[in-house]
């Protein structure tokens, strides 16, 4: 089992930044690759970067590409997410996931961090 432990998130005005950190603890040596995914009111839960593990390769979002930034800290098994210039159609539940293979489903969640982006 791999648990996962989200913060960062908050209020921030459009145009400004926040950081989301995801501290992954227990079987993380099994770990392929994090992500995170957002869910806004109503809508589905939508992938908006990933990144390897092992190779620190990334994905992201057509929505965030040269927007947000994700990095990982393999010391303290943490990921971080750099959100920049943010808008209010950012506003969503941010939800830390990990997986354990290319194949598989992302079978581990944190338990979400809100940000929200004022107009």
């Amino acid at each position: 089992q791999v648990q996962l432990v989200e913060s960062g998130g908050g209020l921030v005005q459009a145009g400004g930044s926040l950081t989301l950190s995801c501290a992954a603890s227990g079987r993380t040596y099994s770990i392929y690759d994090m992500a995170w995914f957002r869910q806004a009111p109503g809508k589905e839960r939508d992938l908006v970067v990933a990144i390897n593990w092992s190779a620190g390769s990334s994905y992201y979002a057509d929505s965030v590409k040269g927007r947000f930034t994700i990095s990982r800290e393999k010391a303290t098994n943490t990921v971080y997410l750099l959100m920049n210039d943010l808008k209010p159609e950012d506003t969503a539940v941010y939800y830390c996931a990990a997986r354990e293979g290319y194949l598989r489903t992302y079978d581990y969640w944190g338990q979400g961090t809100q940000v929200s982006v004022s107009s």
